[in-house]
């Protein structure tokens, strides 16, 4: 079973390695200048944020989210374009390759890929000296199941619409407002009592405070089992939903 599975994952490899020139920006460059932008721009006016220097409290949300934004991303035309367009997924599936390799296969190179950006990341803010515990060396693990709790309800999402004009509802109505209100800027508390829960809810949120707790040394707002187990029930649902979805769309 493990086999096939690894298959679907060297094709997504060979793919992006035709394309990664185009997602260097993005992935790479874009998170540290929008560190230096924010963090340390915005930050000389800020100051400090739970008493640390703004610059160290934001860290980690720009980390979380770059994992956050990457996962969606490359989980929407790349998936719907598979099995719409260029019927990839049916040709894979014509073979020996199962719907759960055709997951697992597309999953871990999307984790693979964020995993690749978050260490990059890291290690340029590590060198700059703006990370304040040991305990930060965990934060690829947070970015990984951060990535998979995400990854895996969109790729059900895309595998599910037969449009692409949805991606912009899922943009517009989810990705942008988890950035802006799950704690990456400022923190939730700050929020109106009411639209606080909105935030608890997204995944994005529990990746952030699991990823500021490692990299500031201090306890999260939840335990962090609550926090890790929330994203594991995503990635879960997500996986059962793809199951479904993939078994449709090839019926098709």
């Amino acid at each position: 079973m493990a086999r096939p599975a690894v298959a679907v994952l060297e094709r997504h490899l060979t793919l992006y390695k035709r394309l990664w020139r185009a997602s260097v920006f993005s992935s790479f460059v874009l998170p540290v200048l929008f560190l230096a932008s924010i963090g340390l721009g915005v930050g000389g006016y800020v100051g400090e944020v739970g008493g640390v220097p703004y610059v160290e409290w934001i860290v980690p949300g720009v980390l979380a989210s770059t994992a956050f934004q990457m996962a969606v991303g490359e989980c929407t035309y790349s998936v719907l374009g598979e099995f719409k367009w260029s019927r990839q997924a049916h040709a894979m599936y014509a073979t020996r390759v199962s719907v759960p390799d055709m997951i697992a296969g597309w999953l871990a190179y999307v984790v693979l890929r964020v995993e690749v950006a978050v260490v990059v990341f890291l290690a340029v803010v590590a060198a700059f000296g703006v990370l304040g515990s040991a305990w930060a060396v965990l934060t690829p693990l947070v970015a990984a199941l951060l990535a998979l709790s995400v990854a895996a309800p969109v790729t059900a999402f895309s595998a599910s619409i037969d449009h692409d004009s949805y991606f912009a509802l899922l943009f517009r109505f989810v990705m942008i407002p988890s950035t802006l209100f799950a704690g990456v800027f400022f923190p939730v508390e700050q929020l109106p009592l009411l639209v606080r829960p909105l935030a608890y809810v997204s995944p994005l949120w529990h990746g952030v405070e699991l990823c500021r707790a490692a990299t500031l040394g201090v306890a999260p707002p939840w335990p962090v089992w609550a926090h890790a187990g929330y994203l594991v029930v995503f990635a879960v649902a997500g996986v059962a939903w793809a199951r479904v979805a993939f078994a449709r769309r090839l019926r098709d």
